[in-house]
């Protein structure tokens, strides 16, 4: 029992001693010393907490509804957005869109460019921008899918929660679509996939 106390006697001296030697010393008036400001990153912000980055939560809209009118106008929502509850900022990577159940694209455009289409030829022609941004629209013809946005431009660009004015982004989408010889609803008939990534500093 003894040899134990006198050995962790020992080693309290020894860190000690560790603690003191790595302090600045000033010992003339008017002297500094320099001390480092250490940071670490961990899960639950503790000093001694598991190494762990800043958490992205990102919300993106759930759906994109549109109705057609037996006329071929299309409506389409005005209040999906993408909103950003991360702390820090973020911004929108890539849009890719790709058709579903036998639905094909076209290029985007007055719905007069479909006219000579014929019935139930499946084909959907979309359009969108982000924030205000510029407006990406298909351009291909009888694709399955097509990436709108490769890289982040204007309107992608989002803050971090508590800047309510810019945290959030609206997603403005356009569409216009072949002729149908049977009332549908809810169809799926594309998914649009949005990457969203931090906003780094260059």
């Amino acid at each position: 029992m003894k040899k134990f106390i006198t050995l962790a006697l020992a080693l309290c001296l020894a860190l000690s001693a560790s603690v003191f030697a790595s302090a600045a010393e000033v010992n003339t008036d008017g002297g500094s010393g320099s001390t480092p400001v250490y940071l670490s990153s961990t899960e639950d912000g503790t000093l001694d907490g598991d190494p762990s980055a800043t958490a992205m939560s990102v919300t993106v809209p759930t759906a994109l509804p549109m109705a057609m009118s037996q006329t071929g106008d299309v409506t389409t929502a005005d209040n999906c957005q993408i909103i950003n509850n991360s702390y820090g900022a973020v911004r929108v990577k890539s849009v890719n869109i790709t058709t579903a159940n036998g639905w094909r694209l076209t290029s985007f455009g007055d719905k007069s460019t479909l006219a000579s289409e014929k019935v139930d030829s499946n084909k959907l022609g979309f359009a969108l921008s982000i924030g205000g941004g510029t407006q990406v629209m298909t351009d291909t013809s009888d694709e399955s899918s097509q990436m709108l946005i490769s890289s982040p431009i204007a309107g992608c660009y989002m803050s971090g929660i508590g800047n309510t004015s810019g945290n959030a982004v609206y997603v403005d989408y356009e569409a216009i679509v072949t002729p149908l010889s049977s009332a549908v609803t809810n169809a799926n008939i594309a998914n649009v996939v949005f990457v969203i990534e931090w906003d780094t500093a260059a």
